[in-house]
């Protein structure tokens, strides 16, 4: 059998003793949270969240959906929400106003929504060209579809068997620009090394500075954002 040590150069090793890397409290093999950091505070990923859709917050009106309940929608959208719907594959939500698979969402009426918050679920459609497809579709023209991504993220315990995508950029570039066509989305990164680490190891974004959190490294992004219209 081969030996798993790594041969380290003298160079390396070297530099290594003289500029040892501190971890601290991460110097351990589980996570200080297992639940995304929410008994900390708030999830580092939530604050990018929340920074995006705060930054789309003008087209958070008229009829929005929703997936899961309708947090973010009130959150950002407030008065200028006409009317809101939530979405989910699960009849046991009670906040439930649409059950459906997007994937298969034929239940779900042509040119019904202004703006569709599509957060953090993607990763859980094992179909996601047919689930972009039916976004497009059950928005207006005009209408806006605000997404967000996990690029990198622990697996979901409650969806374990489920939880089939990661992305980059350049790929949900490709995935949206082939259903909403190259010139009506937009593609962002939020998060560098450090956040990531945070966010793997359960801290919470009130354990990070804002200089921390408000680094980008496009190397390291935690979470890709795509505001998606559909064409007039």
């Amino acid at each position: 059998m081969k030996s798993l040590l790594v041969h380290v150069p003298t160079r390396q090793r070297i530099r290594r003793l003289t500029r040892p890397a501190l971890l601290g409290t991460l110097r351990r093999t589980t996570p200080l949270s297992d639940r995304w950091g929410l008994d900390r505070g708030l999830p580092v990923d939530r604050y990018y969240i929340e920074a995006f859709l705060r930054s789309e917050q003008s087209v958070i009106r008229g009829r929005v959906l929703e997936i899961r309940d309708a947090g973010y929608t009130h959150k950002f959208g407030a008065d200028a929400v006409r009317r809101s719907d939530v979405l989910d594959i699960d009849p046991g939500n009670p906040c439930a106003t649409i059950v459906a698979d997007l994937a298969a969402a034929d239940v779900i009426p042509d040119n019904t929504f202004d703006c569709f918050i599509f957060t953090q679920t993607l990763q859980l459609i094992r179909d996601v060209p047919s689930a972009l497809a039916h976004a497009r579709r059950i928005l207006r023209p005009g209408g806006v579809l605000l997404v967000t991504l996990p690029a990198l993220c622990r697996i979901e315990r409650a969806n374990a068997s489920t939880d089939y995508w990661r992305f980059t950029a350049p790929g949900a570039r490709a995935l949206f620009a082939d259903v909403f066509g190259e010139s009506h989305i937009d593609v962002r990164s939020y998060g560098n090394v450090l956040s990531a680490i945070a966010f793997l190891s359960g801290m919470a974004t009130e354990e990070l500075s804002a200089s921390e959190l408000e680094a980008f490294d496009p190397h390291y992004p935690l979470i890709i954002a795509v505001r998606a219209t559909r064409s007039l």
